[in-house]
């Protein structure tokens, strides 16, 4: 008979505890879900910023391309225009501000900065009122 109540306890207890691994195993799955979630978006994540590097890289390469061929442009309508119309002043040539040979082998085209200050002194800081006409 304590053969039998421990068979029995033995049955009862490993259906107790299937039951407790199935509905506790419940997180275990989520966790894993969430997980695999979490590596699937890290993964979707670092292909996104290769593809965004890329993009860059070609867009960079793209706007080098576009500004050698702006500048071969301008040197060829230069030419021409001194070769097409050779008794055009400097002041009625459109292109009067032309690039030497230096600046057009340059990778930068050649940029004017603005100045942060005027010409002369305003008089403002020493205390000069000004004069009404």
């Amino acid at each position: 008979m304590t053969w039998e109540y421990a068979l029995i306890g033995l049955v009862v207890g490993i259906i107790i505890g299937a039951v407790a691994m199935r509905f506790g195993n419940r997180k275990l799955r989520q966790q894993q879900a969430l997980q695999y979630e979490l590596e699937k978006n890290k993964n979707e994540l670092e292909q996104y910023r290769e593809e965004l590097v890329s993009h860059f890289a070609r867009s960079a390469e793209l706007l080098d391309n576009m500004a050698t061929d702006y500048r071969q442009l301008y040197q060829h309508m230069v030419k021409s225009s001194n070769n097409l119309l050779p008794e055009m002043t400097d002041e009625t040539n459109p292109f009067r501000s032309r690039l030497g040979e230096s600046e057009a082998s340059n990778d930068q085209a050649p940029v004017q900065m603005p100045r942060d200050y005027s010409e002369g002194a305003s008089g403002l800081l020493r205390g000069e009122r000004p004069t009404r006409k």
